[in-house]
């Protein structure tokens, strides 16, 4: 499905997946989760017979705003200061740390070698590896951030592919004589706690994000009918009973914002591009769901880089007559009804169900192409024939989509399970059926057992996603930073951006990468 040239298309831009796993030792239910993500990366780093390379956190902004300005770092929760490898953001509430000053923004070019500080903290702490991913550990849980793909298809890829490093850093974990750590893709334990699956879409700085905000809410508020994982229970400490589509919805708090541990907005504000700021964003979303299945995941982020593209030729009336009074409240409201009965009122007049509000969407997209006289490439038409044809399924017959569309496969097995054993939906059997759902051990894992007996639908061969974890993609600057970190052994860290190598004597020498779609 993926090919190494270029084919203009909408879906087409730069795009980039960041799963925190939930991390577990079986064993001993109270492992500070922390030291097990360590030591997660650490193995995997020192076992599993790759070349890895320090990250560089030069750069980084974490408090700039994309409605202008900077956050001080004196009135930022210390989760917010990911920026500081000294100092791991913690996870959640957590108690301030008061920082007056705002450090000058690093120079291309030459630069200081690493602190005495920097260089005791161990490598494995933040690590690039071989196919232009980072893993580290981020809020108490280990995170594999994807490198950046060309389009949704190859984005699905790279991040399946975060998948095969998690398998092998348990591996490494039990070899190192641990015992065995579990990781798992999920968002949430049940019980309060809860970890992302953000995606980051290059878009064009001169699109208006006021209108981008206004446009793109209510898609992504319906957006988890054809991509959710599904969840047992109600509520971000599973208070109620019941099932709903979504992992991430009952965290959303808020309905644009800064933050992204509290008070999670549905639209993100984070204004760091990893790119020329000059002429870029990086929509920053983080309220959707982690995928086990590849056409959820596909679904999941070629439809929004669709919207996106509908949105960037211009919004008008149309798109308007969508906004939601209550968008967080719709949020909630969508995810807990997935028998598809609800109904969403928008300012135009209009009453819609999650999926005939994303069939509004879908056709904006069909007259965006119209209009523009553009021509689908090939990756946009397999995702708009998909979403078509999902949304058109899931409303005559709802598990029809099963083998597509995760909630609904995790929805028809918990159902079936409820009917052969008489429980009720606050049995806590569900709940652990819930977790395997995710749990990444291919002798565990509940989605490895419906890939084996063939009930999910996948774009990806495993020799191809294998593959992947050693491989960065061919037409993006991740193919730099990967090769570089297998065959450069004077590289000394790298970052989204940069390279930095050591020549040997005085300052180390900094190159930058600054274009996603290659270097």
């Amino acid at each position: 499905m993926s090919d190494s040239g270029f084919q203009p298309g909408p879906v087409r831009r730069p795009v980039g997946l960041e799963t925190e796993f939930g991390v577990l030792r079986p064993s001993d239910p109270y492992a500070n989760p922390v030291v097990l993500s360590s030591q997660v990366v650490e193995a995997y780093s020192a076992g599993a017979d790759a070349p890895s390379a320090r990250w560089n956190y030069a750069g980084e902004d974490p408090l700039a705003d994309l409605r202008g300005g900077r956050l001080r770092r004196s009135a930022a929760h210390p989760s917010q200061l990911t920026d500081d490898p000294a100092l791991p953001a913690p996870s959640g509430d957590a108690s301030p740390v008061m920082r007056t000053a705002d450090p000058p923004p690093a120079p291309w070019g030459s630069q200081a070698r690493p602190s005495a500080v920097e260089e005791a903290l161990p490598q494995a702490a933040a690590t690039v590896l071989v196919n232009g991913a980072r893993l580290y550990v981020d809020h108490a849980h280990p995170e594999y951030s994807a490198p950046e793909a060309l389009g949704p298809v190859d984005a699905v890829l790279w991040d399946r592919a975060g998948e095969v490093v998690a398998r092998r850093a348990m591996e490494a974990v039990e070899a190192s004589g641990r015992g065995p750590v579990v990781l798992v893709k999920n968002n949430t334990d049940g019980k309060g706690a809860a970890y992302g699956a953000h995606e980051n879409y290059q878009v064009p700085r001169a699109t208006d994000f006021d209108a981008l905000v206004r446009a793109l809410t209510p898609f992504m508020v319906t957006r988890p009918v054809v991509c959710g994982a599904g969840r047992v229970g109600i509520g971000q400490r599973s208070e109620a009973p019941g099932f709903q589509m979504s992992q991430r919805a009952d965290f959303v708090e808020n309905e644009v914002g800064l933050e992204t541990t509290f008070n999670r907005p549905i639209i993100n504000t984070r204004d760091e591009p990893h790119a020329d700021p000059a002429r870029w964003r990086r929509l920053h979303v983080i309220g959707g769901d982690a995928n086990m299945f590849d056409y959820s995941a596909l679904l999941r982020l070629g439809t929004t880089s669709l919207v996106l593209w509908a949105i960037e030729q211009g919004t008008d009336l149309r798109w308007d007559s969508l906004v939601l009074d209550d968008p967080v409240q719709e949020t909630w409201n969508v995810s807990h009804h997935p028998d598809l009965d609800y109904r969403i009122s928008t300012a135009g007049g209009g009453s819609y169900t999650a999926a005939e509000l994303q069939q509004v969407y879908l056709d904006l997209v069909l007259d965006a192409f119209d209009e523009a006289g553009a021509e689908p490439s090939r990756d946009d038409r397999l995702v708009l024939e998909q979403w078509q044809s999902v949304l058109d399924r899931m409303r005559a017959d709802l598990f029809s989509v099963a083998a597509e569309v995760e909630w609904v496969c995790k929805y028809q097995l918990l159902l079936r399970q409820r009917e052969r054993a008489g429980l009720q939906w606050s049995d806590p059997r569900l709940a652990a059926i819930d977790l395997q759902w995710a749990d990444l051990r291919p002798s565990h894992g509940l989605v490895h057992r419906l890939d084996r007996a063939g009930a999910v639908k996948r774009l990806f061969a495993p020799e191809r996603v294998e593959a992947a974890a050693d491989e960065p993609p061919a037409n993006t600057r991740a193919r730099a930073r990967g090769e570089a970190v297998a065959n450069r052994p004077d590289l000394v860290k790298a970052s989204w951006t940069s390279l930095v190598f050591d020549p040997g004597q005085g300052d180390l020498l900094r190159y930058p990468i600054a274009d996603a779609r290659g270097a």
